[in-house]
């Protein structure tokens, strides 16, 4: 968020969580990455008094009716594991023909302002499913989907860059920093 708000002003200080008064955050209990991501952005405002941009994200497979979905970080159950989720995907595909294995990732970014005023965007990244774990980068599902932007390379093989670039966050991002850059002028 730093480096894409720079490109559209430079006298704003973006701060993460490890920069403000620590505090409990909410559960992610809701039904869509846009309330997730908005109960976030709530939180932060209410405990920090700034504008706050939060997010929420996750992998939607079509052969299993858009989940995991909202429930992605936590499908395989508690305590959270990226290696059991994949685990767990890689044998819920194991019948899948590979035509069938169509996924995106999707987020969510919401803004709130102290005042109330709430923005939410969405990035997308279309892709498929793989049938074993390829790559170290990322995280999360990254090291079994393949961007159709980018076939014959997990999204865990991708450099930081390209990743940025066609990932369904850094579109989110794009799309919300010049919004952010409006409201905080």
């Amino acid at each position: 968020m730093r480096r894409i708000l720079a490109e559209h002003m430079t006298t704003v200080e973006v701060v993460g969580l490890d920069d403000v008064e620590a505090y409990d955050e909410p559960v992610e209990d809701q039904p869509t990455f846009e309330g997730n991501a908005l109960l976030k952005a709530r939180a932060g405002v209410e405990v920090t008094g700034l504008p706050t941009l939060a997010d929420d994200s996750g992998l939607c497979v079509d052969a299993l009716n858009g989940m995991p979905g909202v429930l992605s970080a936590r499908w395989s159950g508690p305590p959270k594991s990226d290696d059991r989720n994949n685990e767990l995907l890689l044998a819920q595909l194991a019948d899948v023909p590979d035509e069938r294995r169509a996924a995106y990732f999707t987020c969510a970014v919401a803004l709130v302002l102290p005042d109330g005023t709430t923005r939410v965007v969405n990035g997308r990244m279309d892709g498929r499913i793989i049938r074993e774990v390829r790559g170290s980068g990322g995280f999360g599902y990254d090291v079994l989907f393949e961007a159709d932007d980018r076939p014959g390379v997990t999204t865990a093989e991708l450099t930081a860059d390209v990743k940025d670039e066609i990932s369904h966050r850094g579109k989110a991002l794009r799309e919300i920093a010049p919004v952010v850059a409006d409201l905080l002028r």
